[in-house]
C-alpha cells in the first residue's frame, strides 16, 4: 500500500472511491512518462542519482510507455492515480532505481506538470481546428463574394449583405478565438516541476533544463503558485467557451436558413436526419447539436471555477476535479468544429431564394435615404423622415421601392429624379458598400483573397 505504515487500517471501499482518479486521469499517462523521463535525466545531470539508476528508470519508462500503447498495460484502481499506476509497473520493471525517481519532486508539482503538457498539446489541436475551420469559411465566402442575401438585425430584414461578407464575420470572429487560444498557451508554458509540494526542494535540482526537456519556456517562478495554479486550465476552458458560443451562433443560423419559411440554404443528408413519423423532414441534427454541446462547454468551465474559488493555498484534494471538465470540454468542442468545418463545406445555398429576400422588406430603404442626402443634400434626419413617408406608400401600394413610379414617389419630395431608380436594387445596393470592411462584391473577394492567403 502506498502509504506505508501510516495508517493501519486500509480505507473504506467509499473512499477508495471518492478518492481514485485513476478512471478519468489515464489520460495523462503520455505526459506523466515523458515528465518523468525528464526529471530522472536532470536527478542524474545534477548527481542526485546514478547515470545508471537513470538509465535503468528511462529504459522502464520506455517499456511503460510502449505496453500502455499496445492496450497491454493493466491499470489497477487500487493504485489511485496514474502517477502510481505507472510508478508501481516502473518499480516492477527496473526494481531499485525506480524506487529514487520520486527523489525532489511531489505528486503535487507532478500532475501540475503533466495538465500542463495535456492542455498544451490540446490548445495545439483545438486551434489547428479552428483555422481549418476558417479556411473553409473564407473558401465559401470567396465562391459568394456577390451572392446577395438579406442582412438582419432583429432577425429582421435590415439591408442586403452578401453570404461572403457574412460568411467572413465568422473568420474574423474565429480569429479572434485563435489569439486567445494562442496568448493562452503563451501564459501557460512555464513548467511547475521541481516546486515539489509547495515549498520546492533542498537538493540541488536544474528546473531550467527539466522546462527546457519538455518544450516550457521557463520554470514558474513561485513553488506556492506553481502547485495551486489552475489559472491556465480556467483560461483554456474561458476560451472554449468563446469559441462555443460563436459555432453555436452560426449553428443557430443554420438551423434558420434551412427552415421552410427562409430556405437560404440546405444541407445534404450527410449533416441531417429524418423525422421517424414525418417523411418529408430534413431536420438539421448535427447543427442543433453543436448548439447544445455549447451548455456542456459552458458547464465545464462553471464547475473549475466553483472548485477554486474556495482553495487556500496551495494543493487541496478538491484540484483532483479539475481534469474531467477539461477533457470533456475538449471533446465536445473538437466534435463540433469538425461539424461546422462538414456543414460549412456542405451547406448549398439557393441563391435565388437569397436574392428574393433580400429585396423584401424595404431592404434598400437607407439606400434611398442616403441618396436623399448625396444628391439633395438633405440632412439625414430629414432623409429618414422622408423615406419613411415612401416606406409607407410602398407598404399601402403593396410594392417594393423600386416599384413605385417617380410620379408617387415625387409627390412627397418633388426633387427626386429618375437616378433614384439606380439605388433601389439590391445589387446596387451591395455594390454600393465599398467602405472598408463593407459587403461590397469588390471587397469581400480581396477580404477572402486574403485571409486563403494568411491561412495557407
Amino acid at each position: 500500500m502506498q502509504w506505508g505504515g501510516r495508517f493501519a487500517a486500509g480505507p473504506a471501499a467509499v473512499m477508495q472511491a471518492i478518492n481514485a482518479s485513476i478512471g478519468f486521469d489515464a489520460k495523462l499517462w503520455a505526459q506523466d512518462i515523458a515528465g518523468s523521463r525528464a526529471h530522472a535525466a536532470m536527478l542524474a545531470a545534477q548527481g542526485i542519482i546514478s547515470p545508471a539508476d537513470a538509465a535503468a528508470i528511462d529504459s522502464g519508462l520506455a517499456q511503460v510507455a510502449a505496453e500502455i500503447e499496445s492496450g497491454a498495460f493493466e491499470f489497477n484502481n487500487a493504485l489511485e492515480d496514474i502517477h502510481t499506476n505507472i510508478e508501481a509497473r516502473l518499480t516492477a520493471l527496473a526494481g531499485e532505481p525506480a524506487r529514487r525517481l520520486h527523489t525532489a519532486r511531489s505528486r503535487n508539482d507532478q500532475v501540475a506538470t503533466d495538465f500542463r503538457l495535456w492542455v498544451r498539446g490540446a490548445l495545439d489541436e483545438v486551434a489547428a481546428q479552428v483555422k481549418l475551420l476558417m479556411h473553409a469559411f473564407a473558401t465559401r465566402a470567396a465562391e459568394h463574394a456577390a451572392s446577395v442575401m438579406p442582412g438582419f438585425t432583429h432577425l429582421q430584414t435590415a439591408q442586403p449583405v452578401t453570404l461572403g461578407h457574412h460568411l467572413l464575420a465568422y473568420v474574423e470572429m474565429l480569429n479572434r478565438d485563435a489569439g486567445r487560444l494562442g496568448d493562452t498557451r503563451a501564459r501557460l508554458n512555464e513548467c511547475p516541476l521541481g516546486a515539489a509540494a509547495l515549498a520546492g526542494t533542498s537538493f540541488p535540482i536544474d528546473r531550467d533544463a527539466t522546462a527546457a526537456a519538455l518544450g516550457f519556456a521557463r520554470p514558474t517562478e513561485n513553488s506556492l503558485d506553481s502547485v495551486s495554479d489552475r489559472d491556465f486550465a480556467l483560461e483554456y476552458l474561458s476560451s472554449l467557451s468563446i469559441l462555443a458560443m460563436h459555432l453555436s451562433r452560426f449553428a443557430e443560423e443554420i438551423i434558420i436558413w434551412c427552415s421552410a419559411p427562409y430556405r437560404l440554404v440546405a444541407l445534404s443528408d450527410a449533416f441531417t436526419t429524418g423525422s421517424s413519423i414525418m417523411p418529408q423532414k430534413r431536420n438539421p441534427d448535427a447543427a442543433e447539436l453543436t448548439r447544445a454541446k455549447t451548455g456542456r462547454i459552458f458547464g465545464s468551465l462553471m464547475a473549475l471555477l466553483t472548485v477554486m474559488k474556495g482553495l487556500p493555498m496551495a494543493y487541496a484534494k478538491d484540484m483532483q476535479e479539475d481534469k474531467e471538465p477539461v477533457f470533456d470540454a475538449t471533446e465536445a468542442i473538437l466534435l463540433c468544429l469538425a461539424a461546422t468545418v462538414g456543414m460549412v463545406r456542405d451547406l448549398t445555398p439557393d441563391t435565388a431564394r437569397m436574392a428574393e429576400l433580400a429585396g423584401a422588406g424595404f431592404a434598400t430603404a437607407t439606400d434611398l435615404a442616403d441618396w436623399l442626402v448625396r444628391r439633395l443634400h438633405m440632412p439625414f434626419r430629414d432623409a429618414h423622415h422622408v423615406t419613411g413617408r415612401i416606406v409607407t406608400l410602398a407598404e399601402q401600394q403593396g410594392v417594393d421601392l423600386e416599384s413605385l413610379t417617380l410620379a408617387q414617389m415625387q409627390a412627397i419630395e418633388p426633387r427626386i429624379s429618375q437616378e433614384i431608380f439606380d439605388v433601389l436594387g439590391v445589387a446596387a445596393s451591395v455594390a454600393s458598400r465599398t467602405s472598408f470592411g463593407g459587403t461590397a462584391p469588390t471587397n469581400v473577394a480581396n477580404a477572402a483573397a486574403k485571409w486563403l492567403e494568411n491561412l495557407a
